[in-house]
């Protein structure tokens, strides 16, 4: 993706959307609205093993990656980018982002490790991919402060832009985990 990223205008503005696949209409509000303001948009789907925990789902993670493709070309996504673990990281890898302080709320302390895994990962896909602009969805919110920590601490260059939860005709917001409700 590195090459494709040097060949593109110094000019252009770039909007991403990293996903882990899985893809609902939250995922493709998300793309929309990189589409409507930025020159290029990527998306990236790659399903982060170190942000699960020993007994979480990693392994029964919804993926449909042959859908989620379709569905952001669809969308008008330019590029999509799907790296796999060893891409990502390689056997030697040592290097990772620990925030401070996230381990300690709620969902840090029932999911230890979870917000190491999200850091590292973001950081990662921002060095490759070299967004103007990154979408995330709100109802992550201990993860959109995360990322906007990483970008103010680490003057990482890219607007983050936070959008609403987009929810389920009864409430619920959308997750690429409610298919394990049906």
């Amino acid at each position: 993706f590195r090459q494709l990223r040097k060949s593109l205008p110094s000019t252009s503005t770039i909007g991403y959307v990293p996903t882990m696949g899985a893809l609902h209409d939250g995922h493709l509000s998300l793309v929309d609205r990189a589409r409507k303001e930025n020159d290029i948009v990527v998306s990236s789907i790659f399903v982060n093993p170190t942000q699960f925990g020993k007994n979480e789902d990693l392994g029964k993670y919804p993926r449909q990656l042959e859908k989620d493709v379709e569905m952001l070309a669809a969308r008008g996504a330019d590029h999509v980018f799907i790296p796999d673990v060893d891409m990502m990281y390689g056997k030697h890898h040592v290097a990772y982002i620990d925030p401070t302080g996230f381990d300690d709320i709620p969902e840090g302390k029932s999911r230890p490790g979870h917000f190491r895994g999200v850091a590292t990962i973001v950081t990662k896909l921002f060095n490759i991919v070299q967004p103007t602009r990154a979408y995330f969805g709100q109802k992550d919110a201990a993860q959109c402060v995360l990322i906007q920590r990483i970008v103010e601490d680490l003057n990482i260059p890219v607007e983050i832009v936070i959008m609403d939860t987009v929810r389920e005709a009864d409430g619920l917001a959308m997750l690429s985990r409610n298919a394990y409700l049906t």
